[in-house]
């Protein structure tokens, strides 16, 4: 077995060999194998970018999937927020030339908050890659509840578990665990590739909202999450690479009864607000997500940004590349 195992890296003279002697099925063996095994990473693929798998908000629209944005270092992703959609956005960015979002290679999360439209994937980004694949458990980085929020999920769906592991899937009961790691602002994580660290942003009435700031070899990016305009976006984006932050229209907010501008104005960011902002932070690239539009169209959104800050400004959508 040691040598079917072994079979792809062998060359194809010897393979045939092999097939000779055994019989088709390890030639069978050997060309599914390759397939699962994670992508190699180099050149061009190497280089840290950003895939925007969910650009929404609570308003349902098929062509925005709940706040997912993945992190690539070296090959490695890293999620920020797992919103409704997540999985399947992954498999399709993988499709789409990115086999490093297969979902069973998302193995590292961290939710800014825990508002519904960014953790409503949860139990799907914990389950879905466990049964198609995944070897270790998911782990997890974020505010205060997100463990009793993991250990529910679980709890759950403890009869499915149970039989994917100890029934005829035999399934990897390390890949049926979750560790979460709740945290406090500062560095939160570190590996070979890339150093994070979360800090504290404004979201409303709750008590824990953060955004991160992951730092690789070659990119620093800023990651806002929920938040009306926070200094402290500024402080640790300072000419980053790219920040990526969430905006609401102004000319649609303006049309919204009072009580619906008093929740907008208490919890999240304004285009004027943020081109005010990012004059400061100073980005090499300002792009747009979680954009709450207010009826406005899209065009007149980016617009607000643009005519109020000087840098260069680009509208997220789902599966865009940066």
């Amino acid at each position: 077995m040691e040598a079917w195992e072994n079979a792809e890296r062998m060359n194809r003279k010897t393979i045939l060999k092999l097939c000779l002697v055994f019989g088709l099925a390890p030639c069978l063996l050997a060309q599914t194998a390759a397939p699962s095994q994670e992508a190699s990473c180099s050149g061009t693929e190497a280089k840290t970018h950003v895939v925007m798998l969910g650009t929404g908000t609570p308003i349902i629209d098929p062509e925005r999937s709940g706040p997912a944005v993945a992190v690539v270092v070296h090959c490695k992703p890293y999620l920020v927020d797992f919103g409704a959609g997540v999985v399947r956005r992954a498999a399709l960015a993988a499709k789409a030339g990115h086999p490093e979002l297969r979902p069973i290679n998302i193995k590292i999360a961290f939710a800014t908050h825990l508002h519904s439209d960014h953790t409503s994937g949860l139990s799907d980004l914990f389950l879905t890659p466990a049964v198609v694949g995944r070897k270790a458990p998911l782990e997890l980085y974020g505010p205060e509840g997100l463990s009793e929020m993991a250990k529910h999920i679980r709890t759950a769906y403890a009869p499915d578990i149970e039989l994917r592991i100890k029934g005829l899937e035999h399934g990897d009961p390390a890949a049926y665990e979750m560790k979460v790691h709740e945290i406090k602002p500062g560095v939160v994580y570190r590996d070979e590739y890339v150093t994070v660290k979360a800090f504290l942003v404004k979201h409303g009435s709750w008590k824990e909202s953060y955004g991160y700031r992951f730092e690789a070899a070659d990119r620093m990016i800023v990651i806002s999450g929920d938040t009306v305009p926070t200094e402290a976006i500024v402080e640790n984006c300072q000419g980053c690479d790219l920040l990526i932050h969430e905006v609401y229209s102004l000319a649609g907010f303006k049309k919204l009864p009072e009580a619906d501008q008093q929740y907008h104005s208490h919890f999240h960011t304004s285009t004027v607000e943020l081109a005010e902002l990012a004059t400061r932070a100073r980005p090499k690239l300002l792009v747009l997500y979680h954009q709450v539009f207010f009826k406005q169209p899209a065009e007149s959104l980016l617009k607000e940004v643009q005519d109020n800050y000087p840098g260069k400004v680009a509208m997220a959508n789902d599966l865009d590349v940066f």
